[in-house]
């Protein structure tokens, strides 16, 4: 269906159940939009579709892979002019990420993050000064676990190990 086709509303409904299957190129379990990092879709007064994204930091080298991606599925599903708008305010934080896809990264063999609630405005630290509570074995369940290291093989995920199955797994590290 072409872009011209559809009312605007139709074609932003469109556009994110598209964007719901672009998936995250570190994690491929889970999609942009399960990880939060689309924060809105609208058509502009010229017609074009504007995709804004919110990146996991402004640092993360996945950006660009992703705002390709995401431009690459709207136009194979000819849903007209579209751009990336990058918004780094307010700044990504774990509790976007969907309930489904945190059940996504669970099944994947990562342990998704427990929930950040903000009480009022503190710096964003990306360690606490002291440890949180060990993840859950995204495998057997067990609370039982280990850090490993600091680092997966992304700075967002923590390298951990269950003391129970013996198994290592990814944290998502919250935020």
């Amino acid at each position: 269906m072409a872009a011209a086709a559809i009312s605007g509303q139709e074609r932003i409904a469109a556009a994110w159940r598209v964007l719901g299957e672009v998936p995250d190129p570190e994690v491929p379990a889970i999609s942009v939009c399960d990880l939060g990092i689309v924060r809105d879709v609208q058509v502009l007064p010229d017609d074009v579709l504007e995709i804004v994204l919110t990146p996991t930091y402004s640092g993360c080298p996945a950006t660009e892979v992703i705002e390709q991606d995401v431009l690459s599925a709207i136009h194979a599903a000819d849903l007209g002019t579209a751009r990336v708008t990058l918004r780094r305010a307010p700044a990504w934080t774990t509790d976007w990420i969907s309930d489904a896809g945190r059940r996504k990264l669970a099944e994947y063999g990562i342990a998704p993050p427990g929930p950040v609630h903000a009480d009022g405005a503190v710096p964003i630290r990306f360690f606490g000064r002291a440890l949180a509570a060990s993840p859950q074995c995204p495998r057997c369940g067990s609370a039982q676990t280990e850090r490993l290291s600091s680092f997966g093989a992304t700075a967002c995920k923590a390298l951990y190990r269950c003391l129970a199955c013996r198994e290592p797994f990814e944290h998502f590290k919250p935020l």
